[in-house]
């Protein structure tokens, strides 16, 4: 589990890595979404050809490499703006 003190911070670099400090959990992750819990809610990744470098959760720590093509936060209750379930997304 991540220090409770430390900042969630998120770094994309030329839209092929991505660094991402205060995670809680990797929810979800395949070559097109890798889903994860952080400190500051559940963030998307969307992208191709998406590749978990480096994850270290005592640290609260992840990599990512691949082509990021989007990067969203869901709401606390699990919805979207639209009122999609945010795992009918996932798994349609």
């Amino acid at each position: 589990m991540p220090d409770e003190n430390q900042k969630h911070c998120v770094r994309l670099e030329q839209r092929e890595n991505i660094f991402i400090t205060g995670v809680n959990d990797v929810i979800s992750f395949n070559e097109d979404m890798i889903v994860i819990d952080t400190q500051m809610g559940v963030l998307v990744i969307g992208g191709q050809n998406l590749h978990v470098n480096k994850l270290n959760l005592d640290d609260g720590e992840l990599c990512v490499d691949g082509e990021i093509n989007s990067l969203s936060y869901e709401n606390e209750n699990g919805l979207n703006k639209s009122k999609t379930s945010f795992f009918s997304r996932i798994f349609k």
